[in-house]
C-alpha cells in the first residue's frame, strides 16, 4: 500500500503572510504530497481566514483538508461550512474537538466524535474524515485507556483514519498502535512529526499539548544555547532519523507540521522519500 503525505498550515492574519504561504505551498507541492491541511483556531476564530485557504488552494488543483471543530458556532453555521467545502470539491476534512475561548457563551465542549456523527448526518460518505490520536495521552483524557477508547469512539462513529500530536519518542507511537489493535481499532493511524527549529518556541508548545520532549532530548537542545543554527541542524538530523525508524517500523505514512516553512520539512520528506519509495 502506497505512504501517505501530507503537510499542516496554520492561516496567516496578513496579506503578506497568505503571499508567503501561497509561495511555500507551491514549493512543497512539488513533492506531490496526497493532501495539505489548514487548521481552524478556537471556537472558529480563524474561521473565515482558514476557509479563505482552503478555497485558494483548492482552486489551484491541490487537495486540501480543512480542520474543523464546533466550537462556539451553531449547527446551521456548520452545516453552511460543510456544504461550501462541498461544492468547491473538498473531499477530506480533519474534525476535532477544539476549544471554546473564553466569553464565548457556550455551554459545552461538542467532542470530536459527534461532530464526525454530525457531518456524516449531513453528507454522508462524501468526506474522508480524519481525527485526532494521541500516543502521549490528550492532557484531558483521565487515563492511557481511557483515550485509546475515544479514539476508537471517533473511528467507530465515521471516522477513516487518524493524524496523531507531534512526538519524539518512536517507541510512544508503536506502543500506542498495539494499545488500539487490542483495542479493536484497525484503521490507520499517521504520525504527526513537528521539525525542532526553535527550542524555546517548541518548549512552550509542549507543555501547553502535553507532547513530550525526552530529558536527553531537552538537554541536549539546551546545551546549544542560543546557538539556532546548530539547534536546527541537530533537529533537522534527529526528526529525519525519526521518520526513518517510523516508516521502518511500518507507519502508514508521516504528516508534517510545516509551521508554514519549507525547510526543513521539504528535505526531510525527500530523505524519507529516497530511503522509503
Amino acid at each position: 500500500m502506497a505512504k501517505r503525505y501530507s503537510f499542516e498550515f496554520f492561516p496567516p492574519k496578513t496579506e503578506a503572510g497568505r503571499d508567503k504561504l501561497a509561495a511555500t505551498r507551491d514549493e512543497l507541492n512539488s513533492l506531490s504530497p496526497d493532501f495539505f491541511s489548514v487548521t481552524y483556531g478556537a471556537g472558529g476564530s480563524t474561521r473565515d481566514n482558514t476557509r479563505g485557504i482552503v478555497l485558494e488552494t483548492k482552486a489551484a488543483g491541490i487537495d486540501v483538508a480543512p480542520h474543523l471543530s464546533f466550537g462556539g458556532d451553531e449547527e446551521d453555521a456548520v452545516r453552511a461550512l460543510l456544504d461550501q467545502y462541498r461544492e468547491a470539491g473538498v473531499r477530506r476534512i480533519v474534525a476535532l474537538r477544539g476549544d471554546i475561548p473564553s466569553g464565548m457563551g457556550a455551554t459545552r465542549l461538542v467532542y470530536a466524535r459527534e461532530l464526525v456523527e454530525f457531518i456524516r448526518q449531513h453528507s454522508g460518505d462524501h468526506f474522508e474524515l480524519e481525527v485526532a490520536a494521541y500516543p502521549e495521552v490528550h492532557p484531558d483524557a483521565p487515563s492511557y485507556e481511557q483515550d485509546v477508547s475515544y479514539l476508537k469512539d471517533k473511528l467507530d462513529a465515521g471516522a477513516n483514519s487518524a493524524i496523531t500530536q507531534y512526538f519524539f519518542n518512536a517507541d510512544a507511537y508503536f506502543y500506542f498502535l498495539e494499545a488500539c489493535e487490542k483495542a479493536g481499532i484497525d484503521k490507520p493511524i499517521y504520525p504527526g512529526i513537528m521539525p525542532i527549529t526553535n527550542y524555546a518556541n517548541l518548549a512552550r508548545f509542549s507543555r501547553n499539548c502535553g507532547a513530550e520532549i525526552p530529558r536527553w532530548l531537552a538537554r541536549k537542545l539546551e546545551g546549544y544555547g542560543q546557538d539556532a543554527d546548530s539547534i536546527a541542524k541537530f533537529g533537522e538530523e534527529f526528526v529525519t532519523e525519526l521518520c526513518h525508524i517510523l516508516m521502518e517500523g511500518g507507519a502508514p505514512g508521516i504528516h508534517f507540521y510545516t509551521m508554514n516553512q519549507v525547510q526543513p520539512v521539504k528535505r526531510m520528506l525527500e530523505a524519507v522519500k529516497a530511503s522509503h519509495p
